[in-house]
């Protein structure tokens, strides 16, 4: 998928170079990144700082330990006893909890709103040569297809919630937007904040431009619909695009 190329903007090279979720998900990744590490470098000027903090240790603690209880003894788990740790830590959980499940999520009607092109269960096995069903089979691929299918009813309901989950409140809050002023204070940290709102704006720009682009023919495919999750803002409804500020489920 990809490998370290110090050459590269981000030390990384895609294998595949037009492939959007990939393309877009670092410039987002990098700039989460960017802004943890500006915060954290306020608070946490050295690893000593880090280490020295009670409440942080306990913190990862719980989250090791309570959270993830059934692999708490892992070794791939960071020891949280260096500031890059730490940013590595938080930007890793902000993706998780904003871009990669808006990646995943807001496509869901878009992509699988045709029962047909996405059908959420088979009934029953590929019939077998020699079988009555396989006969069936040949003579009307069509029937046969509606048949092994999700049935209707399940269909409506599949549907109805597959709908209501890609769409976008009107109260969303994006990724780089604040809907209360006081999560983030202190002159330094609010630019901080202003910066990594700002970036995400340029991203947007760009993924824009991108999808202009035809020699990259993966940005919209054959049925012409262009790759928009990892847009950051979105109007509310079904838009398939829109990276909300940490999952609101």
């Amino acid at each position: 998928m990809a490998v370290e190329d110090s050459s590269s903007p981000y030390g990384i090279r895609l294998v595949i170079e037009d492939y959007p979720y990939a393309v877009d998900g670092l410039e987002i990744w990098f700039a989460i990144k960017e802004w943890v590490q500006d915060c954290v470098s306020l608070y946490y000027p050295t690893d000593n700082d880090l280490k020295r903090d009670p409440e942080l240790q306990n913190w990862w603690k719980e989250a090791v330990e309570v959270g993830h209880g059934d692999l708490k003894d892992k070794p791939w788990w960071p020891k949280m006893q260096t500031v890059e740790e730490l940013v590595e830590s938080c930007t890793t959980i902000i993706w998780m909890a904003s871009a990669l499940h808006a990646a995943v999520n807001f496509g869901q009607y878009p992509c699988g709103g045709l029962i047909l092109n996405r059908p959420t269960l088979s009934r029953r096995l590929l019939p077998e040569q020699g079988t009555a069903e396989y006969e069936e089979m040949v003579k009307s691929h069509q029937k046969a297809y509606l048949i092994t299918i999700t049935p209707k009813l399940e269909t409506l309901i599949d549907l109805t919630t597959i709908e209501i989950l890609s769409k976008h409140a009107s109260d969303e809050v994006y990724l780089g937007e604040r809907d209360n002023p006081h999560w983030t204070f202190g002159s330094r940290a609010l630019q901080a904040f202003q910066r990594f709102g700002n970036k995400l704006s340029e991203i947007e720009e760009k993924l824009t431009q991108k999808n202009k682009d035809g020699r990259l023919s993966n940005r919209i495919g054959p049925v012409e619909l262009p790759y928009t999750l990892l847009h950051p803002t979105s109007n509310e409804g079904l838009t398939f695009r829109g990276v909300p500020n940490s999952i609101s489920i």
